[in-house]
This record gives C-alpha cells, sequence and structure tokens, in this order.
C-alpha cells in the first residue's frame, strides 16, 4: 500500500461535510450582507449600469447623506430611547417576577411558567392592544408605545431556567442575616445571572430595534417615529438612490452589533455556565 493511499484513507470525510456545510451557511448568511455593503459603496450611475458588480471605488459620502438626509439622527436617537428605556423596565420587572417562579415561592409555579412558555407560540393581540393604548390615551405617544414592550415570555423563560442554577442555600443566609427580599434580589440575583440578562438585553432589544408593524400602527407622528419607521419615509424621499438607503441600513445595525459585542462575552460564558450545571 503506498503512502498517498495511506494519505488518502486518513481524511475525516465527515469532518471535511461539517466543514463545507459551515461554509456554505456562513456565504448563504454573509452573501446578502456582503451586497448590501457594496452597494452602498457604490455611486448612482455604477449601480444604475450594474447593480450587482463589485464596486470600483470606495464612495463613503452616501454615509454621510444618509446620515443628513431625511431626519435620520432624530429617528435614530428616538430607537435608543425607546429601546433603552423599554429593555430598562422590562429587564428589572422580568427578574423579579422570574426569582419566585424559579423558587417555586408561589403556587402553581410551575403552571406559570407553562403559560410562559404557551405565550411564545401565540399570536400578538393586535386589537386588544390597539383597543387598550386608546382607551388609556396613549395612541401616538412614546410612552404607549415603550409599555408594548415591557412584556416578553422568551426572557421570563430563560431567567427562571437560569436561576434555578444558584444555589438556593443563599436565600437561607440571606434570611439568616436579615436581608429583605427586594435587595437580596437586587444586590445578590442580579449579579449572579448576568449573563442570562446580558442574553434577554440582547434578544429584547434587537426585537424592538428591528420592530417595524408597531410604530406603523401606533405612532402616526413623525417627531416620534423609530429609525425603522423613518426608513420609509427616507426610502419615500430617495427612493431612487439605492446606495444611499443601503447606507442608512447598514447605520442602523451599528447599535445593535455594538450592543454584542460588548455582551458577547457574557452571552458565551451564560451558554456554557448553564451546560455545565444543567
Amino acid at each position: 500500500m503506498t503512502s498517498q493511499t495511506k494519505g488518502f484513507r486518513k481524511i475525516n470525510w465527515s469532518k471535511v461535510g461539517s466543514y463545507a456545510i459551515l461554509i456554505l451557511l456562513a456565504v448563504l448568511y454573509v452573501g446578502p450582507l456582503f451586497m448590501l455593503v457594496n452597494t452602498s459603496l457604490k455611486t448612482m450611475p455604477s449601480f444604475m449600469k450594474d447593480a450587482t458588480s463589485l464596486t470600483t471605488s470606495l464612495n463613503f459620502e452616501n454615509f454621510s447623506e444618509a446620515w443628513t438626509k431625511a431626519n435620520f439622527p432624530k429617528y435614530l436617537l428616538n430607537s435608543v430611547l425607546y429601546t433603552v428605556a423599554a429593555t430598562t423596565i422590562y429587564i428589572i420587572t422580568a427578574v423579579f417576577v422570574a426569582f419566585p417562579i424559579a423558587r417555586k415561592y408561589i403556587k402553581f409555579s410551575g403552571a406559570v411558567l407553562t403559560l410562559f412558555v404557551i405565550a411564545l407560540f401565540l399570536p400578538p393581540a393586535l386589537i386588544p392592544q390597539f383597543q387598550l393604548i386608546l382607551n388609556l390615551g396613549l395612541y401616538n405617544n412614546p410612552i404607549g408605545y415603550i409599555m408594548l414592550f415591557i412584556v416578553n415570555p422568551i426572557g421570563i423563560v430563560i431567567l427562571v431556567n437560569y436561576i434555578k442554577t444558584v444555589p438556593k442555600e443563599l436565600d437561607e443566609a440571606a434570611a439568616l442575616d436579615g436581608c429583605g427580599y427586594f435587595r437580596f434580589v437586587w444586590s445578590i440575583v442580579l449579579p449572579l445571572i448576568r449573563p442570562a440578562i446580558a442574553t434577554v438585553v440582547v434578544m429584547h432589544s434587537i426585537g424592538i430595534w428591528n420592530e417595524i408593524i408597531a410604530p406603523t400602527i401606533y405612532l402616526t407622528n413623525k417627531d416620534y417615529y423609530p429609525i425603522t419607521r423613518g426608513l420609509i419615509v427616507f426610502q419615500g424621499v430617495y427612493g431612487s438612490n439605492w446606495p444611499t438607503l443601503a447606507a442608512a441600513v447598514l447605520l442602523l445595525t451599528l447599535p445593535m452589533l455594538v450592543l454584542f459585542l460588548v455582551l458577547q462575552r457574557y452571552i458565551v460564558s451564560g451558554l456554557t455556565a448553564g451546560a455545565v450545571k444543567g
């Protein structure tokens, strides 16, 4: 048997197939993003000549034009305010809801958690929600819009499952030391579940940031538009300038990308910690 034959047989074809599938999935995922970046760097004449060809020059003026026109900074600021406010309120309330469910300090805690799981598969109740916001006088109001995002069942499920990994002996020790309930959750539980909180923050923030249906329904005043709703106006005014619109979309993705990069180490550590403790 020749050395070439031995080398051929030593090839791990299952690993080669796995890498091939991963590369294919990466191309399918990165391909549209690459085309978006490519379009954002083109001039309008080059885009009209061949929309799918690679750009021959780096036209960064599209980004400055996207930033200065169509009230883009105002819409971006609105999105930041909505996302930060709604996510902060949600995280604080979700932790205080998830903790007693995880510790079974309330009756039928398992049934309550099951209801949150069932809620994941239910469609949004748009009509009752709209009537409630309207009757509360919060229609076309930033406060009413923020209130739409302070409930999210997936976050409760994640927090409950992670809190279960925190030793229950801490509760007993805190009670013996005279530590109150709210102080215990705020000072001890919150720091211990930072990876789970980071995961929920990223998921919840991305959901609010990318929302397009809710602002279309509940916000009619242009001064209150988030960036996703503002891009519709942007396209209406500069719809023929696709390179500038592509640059605006890339600017839209930057804040969530930065948020993910900042919290990435917490998310990864949370996943690995859950795997070891489970």
